[in-house]
């Protein structure tokens, strides 16, 4: 066979894909090893700022989530701290990390939303628009520097 200008029999084209299938592989596995990091690495963060904020004795508030359209808000079952000015992120009591966006409906007005916990990021709104994303350790430092009474 011919294939650019060169003679390669079938032999080669398998090693070669054999190759590929190993690298895309290896990626994949430091890919993972990473992303575990990076979810360690912040929800020490987080334990830390759940460790401070009782030590301080910030008030939990009553956590409440927003529908997926902004529209409504609902009641949650959550007690914690929002880190952001939108409160669309919180750390609950126990540590737990929660996007607090959910569909919404009939079902979440009457009874309430029950947003699910997951993984903090090391870095807030990455891959947001310019200006959006922000340091976890940096949110959570201006959150307990906002209940300072500056």
């Amino acid at each position: 066979m011919i294939a650019y200008g060169r003679v390669v029999d079938s032999q080669d084209g398998l090693d070669w894909r054999e190759r590929q299938r190993r690298a895309v592989s290896a990626h994949a596995v430091a890919d993972e090893r990473r992303r575990a990091a990076e979810q360690a690495a912040a929800a020490e963060l987080v334990a830390q700022f759940v460790a401070e904020a009782v030590r301080r004795g910030l008030p939990a508030t009553r956590l409440t989530a927003r529908s997926y359209d902004g529209r409504r808000r609902y009641r949650t079952r959550l007690r914690g701290w929002y880190v952001d000015r939108a409160q669309s992120r919180a750390i609950d009591l126990d540590g737990r990390f929660h996007l607090l966006t959910v569909p919404g409906g009939l079902r979440a007005r009457l009874f309430g939303a029950d947003p699910q916990p997951s993984p903090a990021p090391l870095v807030v709104g990455a891959g947001g628009r310019d200006g959006e994303s922000m340091p976890l350790e940096i949110l959570l430092a201006r959150r307990l520097h906002e209940d300072d009474g500056a």
